[in-house]
């Protein structure tokens, strides 16, 4: 059964590693027959939550940017796939923005059950992930109907383009062929 994945990469530098992780998950996915979109937020106006909680009653932000288009493309996958750099051992601040800027999603009729995670770090150690994983883990718990599926650990990769020959493309493209 295909499904709508939707691969959101929150690097903002050119030919990122993070976005190279991204790219082999979506050609796995699309080897399997899901349909695949992937967005990245590199020229995407993304401003913070205000906290107004507006978007609990009405599902829609009142700050109109970019978030409210990626957030309802959030709210029609199947499969959400997050791609970030870390950054002081922690997800990108975009990537936590846009978390937050997600919130129209909590009350809403949101379709994802699966999400996964794909992080890169200069940091040889998979521990670098941690904080980023536990980030995430905190979002996903507010909408009890989802599951982290699947983490890419594409440690050992600080400048661009270090991520090529190492395992974690390929366990990106395999994570991608199973869901």
């Amino acid at each position: 059964m295909s499904k709508k994945v939707l691969i959101i990469s929150t690097s903002l530098r050119h030919g990122s590693n993070s976005d190279t992780l991204a790219d082999e998950f979506a050609r796995g996915a699309v080897e399997k027959g899901h349909q695949v979109e992937q967005i990245s937020l590199k020229d995407k106006q993304i401003s913070f939550c205000r906290g107004c909680l507006a978007c609990q009653k009405t599902q829609k932000c009142v700050i109109k940017d970019d978030a409210g288009i990626i957030v309802e493309k959030m709210k029609e996958a199947d499969v959400l796939v997050f791609a970030t750099p870390i950054y002081y051992y922690e997800m990108s601040g975009q990537m936590k923005t846009l978390l937050d800027r997600s919130n129209p999603l909590f009350a809403a009729d949101y379709k994802f059950r699966d999400i996964y995670l794909l992080a890169t770090a200069a940091d040889e150690a998979h521990s670098a992930l941690e904080r980023a994983i536990n980030g995430l883990g905190g979002w996903i718990e507010c909408f009890p109907q989802c599951l982290l599926k699947g983490v890419v650990y594409g440690t050992g990769a600080s400048e661009a383009g270090d991520i090529k020959g190492m395992p974690a493309l390929q366990e990106a493209y395999e994570a991608g062929q199973r869901i």
